[in-house]
């Protein structure tokens, strides 16, 4: 029998159930905390119990909509910055760009050398800022073929999409849904630390690109080695030579993207000079949307319809931080965070931060097998990690890092949606995939704990 992981929300309902039930058994503990350059920190040596207060079947049901309380303002963000994102995809001008640089390799030898490099990076680089994740499926029908075409196979083909938009994700340094969250719940200046993240997200993105080249002129040179031979010569027969995308990019689609990358600009510089936090990031986003309309000229149908469309995608990870922020709700009123805390804190603790941060990213790395969302995993440990991170001499800032890099494992997990989707559109099998990408994974399970050692030297944040 197979084994299969239940979905995201009766997993997140089950630990919701466990951890009430917990508060039975759990007793009560306290930190005393102290003010220091104006943030609440616990003093370590000041753990005590106090009275636990046991929490039941009605303060377990109540426990999601309290949850949606608190964090109702990190809701409404999430909801807009998606609605605002999809009226950008609406226009097709992220789309058609991309199309329009596939095009260029039948003309250009130096567009065919550089294929990979620039698509890696364009993909990394929409996980790093908007999120970009199961955006990247469609891509795989773009780029299987045109990896083909070029003498590659469907690897190469899935991997240029998939591969770059999570390694973005996971190194990124401005997107909203991992790392803005996070930074939000550990009481971090939203996107602060953006230039150490930067270094992270090169380094990440180098690294997918010259594994992906390197593995690319091997199977160009010797088809035969590649895992997907077989299919790849079955594809060839069935598609022509080459791609012809018909798509072309208008003035319209150029002022779009324009509009699109100077409204990133100016959240790098609300953050960095003016302390934007969630209400200005969010209000930004929704002004560049109505920009992006008019210029689009979408017409305010269109505009609505796409709005909330966005919207209506990300309503289930509006539920799922929802649901994660109730099992903090039940721990705090039964008092049993500081406990649980506590009895964390030996297995994170090392003679050295650096030992420690690791530590929390191969936790992280485990968590994510089964909670796939980067909302929804900043939102259900952050809570957690942050003041644990305070405990064990870890920067919260480092924390973030070290959650964020747990989530370079999704290419490997089969219970993750985007992997089996982007492995079903390419038609690849899980253990083919698996095989083929356990060198990459182990190297970016290297190049992880090398990147946390220099935020832990340098007390980052």
């Amino acid at each position: 029998m197979r084994l299969r992981i239940p979905n995201t929300f009766v997993l997140l309902f089950a630990i919701l159930a466990l951890i009430a039930l917990a508060t039975w058994f759990i007793p009560g503990g306290k930190y005393e905390t102290h003010l220091v350059n104006g943030k609440q920190l616990i003093d370590p040596a000041s753990f005590h119990y106090v009275e636990s207060a046991p929490q039941g079947l009605v303060a377990l049901m109540k426990a999601p909509i309290k949850g949606f309380v608190e964090a109702a303002q990190i809701i409404g963000f999430v909801l807009v910055v998606g609605g605002a994102f999809a009226v950008v995809q609406k226009t097709d001008a992220i789309d058609t760009g991309i199309r329009s640089i596939a095009r260029m390799h039948e003309h250009s030898a130096l567009v065919r050398a550089a294929l990979i490099p620039v698509f890696v990076t364009l993909f990394s680089l929409g996980g790093a800022t908007f999120g970009m994740n199961e955006e990247a499926i469609p891509f795989v029908l773009i780029f299987v073929p045109l990896a083909l075409a070029l003498g590659y196979d469907t690897i190469v083909g899935v991997s240029i999409p998939f591969l770059g938009s999570q390694a973005g994700f996971g190194a990124a340094f401005l997107n909203p849904f991992n790392v803005g969250i996070a930074q939000g719940i550990a009481g971090v200046p939203v996107f602060s630390g953006i230039g150490y993240r930067l270094i992270v997200w090169v380094a990440t993105t180098t690294v997918t690109i010259l594994f992906l080249m390197w593995y690319a002129a091997r199977v160009k040179q010797n088809p035969t080695l590649s895992p997907t031979y077989v299919l790849d010569q079955t594809r060839r027969q069935e598609q022509p030579a080459s791609t012809h995308l018909s798509d072309r990019m208008t003035g319209r689609h150029k002022a779009v993207l324009a509009i699109f990358a100077l409204s990133l600009a100016a959240m790098v510089v609300g953050v960095v000079k003016f302390d934007w936090y969630i209400d200005e990031i969010a209000a930004l986003f929704l002004s560049m949307a109505i920009v992006v309309g008019i210029v689009g000229r979408l017409g305010p149908d269109n505009w609505v319809a796409a709005f909330m469309q966005g919207a209506k995608d990300l309503a289930p990870t509006a539920l799922v931080i929802a649901i994660a922020r109730g099992t903090m709700i039940l721990a705090r009123d039964a008092h049993i965070i500081d406990t649980m805390l506590h009895g964390l804190m030996p297995l994170v603790q090392s003679s050295h931060p650096v030992f420690a941060a690791q530590k929390m990213y191969l936790i992280q790395s485990v968590i994510n097998f089964f909670i796939h969302s980067g909302t929804g995993q900043a939102a259900l440990t952050m809570p957690i990690m942050a003041p644990l991170a305070d405990l064990v001499g870890v920067t919260r800032q480092t924390a973030i890092l070290a959650f964020q890099l747990g989530e370079l494992s999704t290419p490997m997990i089969p219970t993750s949606g985007i992997t089996v989707g982007v492995l079903a559109l390419g038609r690849v099998p899980w253990i083919t995939w698996a095989k083929w990408m356990i060198p990459l994974q182990l190297i970016y399970l290297v190049l992880a704990l090398v990147l946390l050692v220099p935020p832990c030297l340098m007390q980052w944040g």
